[in-house]
């Protein structure tokens, strides 16, 4: 549902409009002449803007240059009379999308041109957004030896049409790497559409993927472009694809041998060109034998297939990857002055981080809220991999705070075995490159000479 002002001076013209698009499922709201319509605007944010070119108070021109200079986001349709074309081909260059002509032929013409200046601008929003991406886009490794051979396929699987097929355990990057593919190939400019298999229920994807027409089933008020329609001339990436049902397979085995389909409802076939990427962390050989997934299905899917590596396998790039997303985590939460210790930087280093990127992302974003200063310590961070351990890991800092905030220690705080043996570690190896300075041993680890004291008395480090 889209929210569109209409601006119009006369009461029947508004009234049809409104009327037409709230009859399409649009939220609509209406203004008598241009200033009303720039008021309106001043208050509230619309995805569309319709109005007449001539009206008392503002005229249509005027504005158009109001909303391109408050809301240059929003989309605007010119309504004008037979003779002043011009002005209206003046107004598309002032950045209107279209116009149409009065009187109107009916609520089909409306719709149908409402429809694509919608669709136009949710294309140049996921474009921004992939364009804001970018420098993350880059970051596909940070020079590990193991991620080598995976960037250069995707380099060269980019500058064609090929199907590909990324596989490889939850949370190593496969929709990062899918949308560097697209920011790489030749359809950069078209969209980049997703579509994750195991987090629309079997009843809706159907939909979500193909379309509808109105009245398809209960609920299917208006028509529905599916999102493989919006992908035309894109990139469409269906994320675990290993959980799509056997009969949809079939459905989408179509539309990849044909490049063709209908709508759920309907009986118009619609074209589309579409640079297909699925990935999955399922064992497909595994569902190919047990009849769970169809092997022509596949063997179209896997033209080009391509696996990432866990992070545990690629160590050179766990550390710059921890800079980059504490980075965007300190942006997202207002502290852009986070910096990782060296002492947790040997920690993640060192982790075996089984959720791969999503359980370090996880694991920073933690050691964030928790860490009162700007430098996150091993005591901040836990990656035994675990709810659980996630849990313990935010009491046992809670809990250690509250004590220190008291001048004591935390009595009945139980920090997690795993975060203790992390620590004791790191202090011994900071100790041990510097001699048994300790106070140098702390300002490398990123602490206070007392608070290390106090952690060698807990641990029962020997000097």
């Amino acid at each position: 549902m889209a929210k569109i002002l209409v601006a119009d001076d006369e009461t029947g013209i508004r009234e049809f409009l409104t009327e037409a698009l709230e009859d399409d499922g649009h939220s609509v709201a209406s203004a008598a002449d241009g200033a009303a319509a720039a008021e309106r605007l001043a208050r509230e944010s619309f995805d569309l803007l319709i109005t007449d070119l001539r009206m008392p108070r503002m005229d249509g021109l005027s504005l158009l240059r109001r909303a391109r200079a408050e809301q240059p986001e929003m989309e605007v349709i010119l309504l004008t009379a037979f003779g002043a074309v011009d002005t209206a081909v003046e107004a598309m260059r002032l950045g209107a999308f279209d116009y149409l002509q009065k009187p109107l032929k009916g609520p089909a013409e409306l719709r149908l041109l409402v429809g694509r200046a919608l669709e136009h601008r949710t294309f140049m929003t996921t474009k921004d957004r992939i364009a804001r991406e970018a420098p993350a886009l880059a970051a596909l490794s940070y020079g590990d030896p193991v991620m080598a051979p995976v960037v250069d396929a995707l380099r060269r699987v980019a500058r064609t049409s090929s199907t590909v097929l990324l596989s490889g355990e939850s949370g190593t990057g496969k929709e990062l790497a899918a949308r560097t593919l697209h920011a790489w190939s030749d359809r950069a400019d078209g969209p980049f559409v997703a579509v994750n298999c195991a987090a629309i229920s079997e009843t809706l994807l159907e939909s979500e993927l193909f379309g509808h027409e109105k009245g398809a089933f209960t609920g299917a008020t208006a028509m529905r472009r599916g999102r493989i329609e919006l992908a035309d001339g894109g990139t469409f990436f269906l994320d675990e694809i290993g959980e799509m049902k056997h009969e949809l397979q079939s459905k989408l085995l179509r539309v990849l041998q044909e490049r063709q389909f209908e709508r759920v409802g309907g009986s118009r076939t619609i074209d589309v060109d579409v640079r297909w990427v699925a990935a999955t962390n399922r064992d497909l050989d595994q569902l190919l034998s047990s009849g769970a997934f169809r092997e022509d299905l596949y063997h179209r899917l896997a033209v080009f297939p391509v696996t990432l590596p866990p992070l545990r396998e690629r160590r050179q790039d766990i550390v710059p990857l921890a800079h980059t997303l504490l980075a965007r985590i300190a942006r997202e939460i207002g502290r852009h002055d986070l910096t990782l210790s060296e002492a947790a930087e040997r920690v993640i280093a060192s982790a075996t981080l089984p959720g791969n990127v999503r359980q370090l992302a996880n694991a920073l974003e933690r050691a964030a809220i928790l860490a009162d200063g700007s430098v996150i310590r091993p005591e901040h961070l836990a990656l035994a991999g675990t709810a659980a351990n996630a849990a313990n890991a935010v009491n046992a800092v809670n809990a250690a705070n509250a004590a220190a905030a008291k001048g004591g220690t935390a009595k009945g705080a139980t920090q997690l075995s795993t975060l203790e043996e992390i620590e004791r570690t790191a202090i011994e190896e900071a100790l041990a490159a510097v001699g048994g300075n300790r106070r140098e041993a702390a300002e490398n680890l990123g602490i206070g000479v007392r608070t290390l004291y106090e952690k060698l008395k807990r641990y029962r480090v020997e000097e």
